[in-house]
């Protein structure tokens, strides 16, 4: 292999340089970021691709992301061949039904060249808090993909002439309702992919272009090896595993994910054939997203964490989705909440690893996506607060769940209270607390969900979301107690108002939004717990009724 020919002294330095400027690319994109969603709350990735566009290294952000970019730079090569791209331009893309996941995630991809040569792409997505459709923020009522938002088919432009005050540029500015954040988020995307390539050529010029593509490609054989070796290591065999979200957003369900995983020698398949039928509201997961939450769970429960991941992972698991499933829909299906399926694919490959590797899986977490958007329309402009909440995580051999954290795949943090003060003044939070005996009860307990209230104070202020977990609880493992379900409802004076898990709703001053996120489950029987675990969480007051 040409990853031969180096030393493995240059291969590890390169390799390890390579990792780290995936990593200052994602720190570039958070620090650049102008909305509180990528600039406190981290919901971006940021990652180096070979000339081939295949990922050699990624930041350690959004595990979604996972398996993915890759998927989504394919169809972005056949808009324009990486022979053909020069070096002003850029690839973008935000098509679910073109290599990307939902609406709000624009990947951005930057040609890397080095004396002219073609060496490299460094690429960025980012969530932006609004692209148009048909409401701000988000549109939980949805009938179609168009409504969610713009759409950028995998497209080639120039910076220079296209971006950079150029038509581009204005046409997004003029489509979207907070114009000012949303260019400078784009920007923030283009200074991480800048400061990537950076990062390249001064390899390239210390090492030369040759050495460090045989680098990349040593990289990920290095990956592909250990994935491979780890896999060798789990019982061969056909394993299977289901899971249900509450609904299909319109008063049916529940609705089922299956996940087939058949590991033989050092590959591994997982195939979702028996998934329900897409639906017609946005609960829809675009294959792209299919692929990455499949592959976060199979690189969290069957490999050790200091294996990057890259394009060598990819060549060790396979995934298919029946085309017209929830997990992997024909167009035009709404798909904006895309994460609540893609969590229930998490959690259908979970559960079917749990019979292959008993001691290296976790219960069900809360593992969902409670989105909560408010808006307000003041003096002609928009004011937009979007924020992505977790709640508990699952138990697994020989851990308790988090408490209170975001889900697995997402990984967003929390936007500290201060930085809400500071850019919206529409409501203020009251409350932000966890929600004691939430979690489930085992051997292990799960993590506790949490609980926030927003005061509004003003007028006019419209609240959507999408969540799950209302209905069917978080399910524990090998004698493990469930976690609680999730709700929200609203105070209006002694008035409580319940709110379905997928809606919009019309906010007046005064008003008390509650959001309450579900716990984890628990692992093994409550009985074996030891009893200074028990102890503990009594002092600390983690055990009452929620």
């Amino acid at each position: 292999m040409q990853s031969n020919q180096l030393s493995v002294a240059d291969q590890a330095v390169i390799g390890n340089a390579l990792i780290a400027a995936a990593a200052e690319m994602g720190a570039k994109l958070i620090r650049s970021a102008h909305s509180p969603i990528v600039r406190e709350a981290s919901d971006c990735a940021a990652a180096v691709l070979d000339a081939n566009g295949a990922v050699v290294s990624q930041a350690e952000l959004i595990p979604l992301q996972l398996g993915s970019i890759t998927h989504t730079f394919g169809p972005c090569a056949q808009a324009k061949p990486p022979s053909e791209i020069e070096e002003d331009e850029f690839y973008i893309t935000n098509h679910p039904f073109h290599g990307g996941q939902h609406v709000p995630d624009v990947f951005i991809y930057t040609p890397v060249f080095f004396d002219g040569q073609l060496v490299a792409f460094t690429a960025s997505v980012a969530h932006h808090i609004d692209l148009g459709g048909g409401a701000p923020g988000l549109n939980p009522d949805a009938t179609d993909v168009h409504q969610e938002g713009i759409l950028f088919p995998p497209s080639c432009y120039s910076y220079t002439r296209d971006w950079n005050g150029g038509n581009f540029e204005r046409f997004v500015r003029a489509n979207v309702r907070m114009p000012d954040a949303t260019i400078g988020d784009f920007n923030a995307q283009f200074a991480a992919n800048s400061i990537g390539a950076a990062r390249v050529r001064e390899l390239c010029e210390k090492f030369s272009a040759a050495t460090v593509a045989q680098a990349m490609a040593g990289l990920q054989d290095y990956s592909e090896r250990r994935m491979r070796s780890a896999l060798s290591a789990v019982p061969d065999g056909v394993y299977l595993g289901e899971d249900w979200l509450d609904d299909d957003g319109a008063g049916s369900g529940p609705v089922a994910i299956r996940a087939r995983v058949t590991i033989d020698g050092s590959a591994i398949a997982v195939d979702f054939e028996g998934t329900d039928s897409q639906v017609k509201t946005n609960l829809n997961c675009p294959f792209a997203s299919t692929v990455g939450a499949t592959a976060a769970c199979i690189k969290s429960v069957l490999t050790s964490p200091d294996i990057p991941y890259n394009g060598g992972c990819d060549r060790v698991l396979q995934v298919t989705a029946p085309f017209g499933s929830i997990l992997n829909p024909r167009p035009p299906a709404p798909v904006r909440a895309r994460l609540i399926p893609s969590y229930r694919a998490f959690n259908a490959v979970m559960k079917a690893l749990a019979k292959a590797v008993p001691d290296r899986v976790i219960a069900d977490g809360f593992d969902t996506t409670m989105s909560t958007c408010l808006s307000h329309l003041k003096d002609g402009r928009y004011n937009i607060y979007l924020e992505i909440f977790g709640g508990g995580y699952g138990a697994g051999k020989g851990s308790d769940g988090c408490d209170g954290v975001d889900s697995p795949l997402s990984n967003c943090s929390n936007i500290p209270i201060e930085a809400m003060d500071m850019s919206y003044d529409f409501f203020r939070v009251m409350d932000y607390s966890l929600r004691p005996g939430s979690g489930g009860a085992g051997e292990y307990r799960g993590g506790l969900g949490f609980q926030r209230v927003y005061e509004i104070l003003s007028d006019d202020v419209t609240f959507a979301t999408y969540g799950d977990r209302f209905e069917l609880q978080p399910q524990g493992l090998f004698g493990g107690a469930s976690g609680e379900g999730a709700e929200a409802y609203v105070m209006r004076g002694n008035e409580r108002i319940a709110l379905r898990s997928k809606q919009s709703f019309k906010l007046q001053k005064g008003d008390r939004l509650v959001m309450r996120t579900g716990g984890g489950a628990g692992y093994g029987d409550a009985a074996n717990r030891n009893p200074c675990r028990a102890e503990r969480d009594r002092e600390d007051g983690l055990l009452e009724a929620s």
